[in-house]
């Protein structure tokens, strides 16, 4: 590989000829060789629109040539748009503050810039004018995690929540064993089943966007320690407006800069918010596996869609893959969260100092959940099948609807009868049949299924 010289405040250093970023990243990349994965690309794009913004910001307050400004912002959103990802190489897991990536974003851009412009641009003096690594990191973590919760968490969400609702409309003549404890117990519908899943969704959704608006508030301004110095008074607010209009998201300055850079308790809640989310999506992909076992040992309820071999040695095998994947996806997200609330304990002072690993966790655990909700919709939901005489049958086999006779014949005479007819494995209709006075028509209208499962609360699609 061939090498030029860059030179710092610390001296001369050699980096490869063809790299867009100098000295101080190439530091960064000798130094921090831990993990091997760079900061995700979400908060790279994040970045470099808050640099794109500064220096827009930084020409409006004739603190930047108007002709080095529009070469920062080209170059800068480039780099957002992903043109430059290679050029990013430090990893993850560095100074906390984050600097070296901040230097990096700095570097590259300048390169472009000069490049492309003719001009002189400094990485620091031009394109990080008026900030710090340690007002832009933060920012930048808010700005990558609400964008991506915008463009992919929660149409993801929505999407899902809208599959689950064709279902339940779908099917919402078949009734089903409800089960408490994993025993049988009162009858369901499963359209029921499927809006309340479907309305854990939407309570999902209702968190996030609750958790929003603190998310949106970002550092910015704030400098070194908070107290803005080397920015002007204006620029804080001045880069969130301009930031929302490249975005179309609602950013703003943050109410109080010390507590902007030394914690992070706003992707605190939004992690446990996310957190919450994933319990639920545990639940959901666990109850389809259980509907799903089978096909002749288990439940039986539904068969979801063959997407590859189950096994290497037991041929014609077909696992539940997809709720299995987002099963893993929402144990990931969970050990995440603590991650997030150990990191956010650990600011010091005027500074946070493990903010990359804030980032790095909080948006892996936006992207995955979308991501898995998008699978868990198409590759499950959306297209199961029900095995609706398997359902029947064990419906009509169900001792647990002798509840329904309670009113009339007591509880003392309806677990007689549910145990002779779980012993017997007869029909609950006929045990009572024999052992109380009640009619034919009677048991009928008192043991009909349907009639059980229409409390509840109402539901799209039939679900109560």
């Amino acid at each position: 590989m061939d090498y030029r010289t860059e030179k710092d405040s610390m001296g001369e250093v050699q980096v490869p000829a063809d790299a867009l970023y100098a000295a101080q990243t190439q530091r960064a990349v000798e130094n921090f060789s831990i993990s091997g994965a760079p900061f995700p690309r979400p908060f790279i794009r994040a970045l470099a629109l808050i640099k794109a913004a500064a220096a827009h910001v930084n020409a409006d307050l004739e603190l930047l040539d108007e002709a080095k400004s529009q070469a920062i912002v080209k170059a800068a959103l480039a780099v957002a748009d992903g043109a430059h990802d290679a050029h990013f190489p430090i990893d993850v897991f560095q100074t906390g503050s984050g600097t070296s990536t901040n230097m990096n974003a700095n570097e590259v851009i300048a390169t472009i810039a000069a490049r492309e412009s003719g001009l002189k641009i400094h990485p620091n003096d031009d394109v990080n004018l008026g900030q710090s690594s340690n007002d832009v990191i933060p920012a930048a973590i808010h700005v990558a995690a609400a964008l991506e919760i915008q463009d992919n968490l929660l149409p993801a969400l929505r999407h899902l929540n809208a599959v689950l609702h064709a279902r339940a409309d779908e099917t919402d003549d078949v009734i089903k064993t409800g089960r408490t404890h994993l025993m049988d117990a009162m009858p369901v519908r499963l359209s029921q089943e499927l809006n309340g899943w479907a309305s854990q969704i939407e309570s999902g959704i209702e968190r996030i966007l609750n958790s929003m608006p603190r998310l949106l508030e970002l550092a910015t301004g704030g400098t070194a320690v908070g107290t803005g110095i080397n920015a002007h008074p204006s620029f804080g607010r001045r880069l969130a407006e301009q930031l929302s209009e490249l975005t179309h998201v609602p950013f703003i300055e943050t109410r109080n800069h010390f507590a902007a850079q030394s914690a992070m308790d706003a992707t605190v809640e939004m992690s446990g918010q996310l957190k919450t989310l994933a319990s639920a999506l545990f639940k959901i992909s666990n109850d389809l596996r259980w509907m799903n076992s089978g096909p002749q040992a288990g439940l039986g309820e539904i068969v979801l869609p063959s997407l590859q071999p189950g096994s290497s040695i037991m041929p014609g095998k077909i696992n539940p893959v997809i709720p299995e994947a987002t099963m893993m996806v929402c144990a990931q997200v969970m050990g995440n969260d603590v991650t997030i609330a150990m990191s956010n304990a650990s600011g010091n002072f005027q500074l946070n100092v493990m903010l990359p690993v804030i980032a790095l966790n909080l948006l892996q655990s936006v992207t995955l959940l979308g991501n898995a909700c998008r699978a868990l919709a198409d590759k499950a939901i959306a297209g199961f099948t029900v095995n609706a005489d398997a359902i029947q049958e064990l419906v009509d086999k169900n001792p647990i609807m002798v509840t329904a006779l309670n009113p009339v014949i007591g509880y003392e005479k309806g677990a007689a009868i549910a145990k002779q007819a779980y012993a017997q494995s007869r029909t609950l209709k006929d045990v009572a049949g024999e052992q109380t006075d009640l009619s034919d028509e009677e048991l009928t209208k008192l043991l009909d299924a349907r009639g059980m499962t229409e409390g509840g609360i109402k539901g799209s699609g039939g679900g109560g």
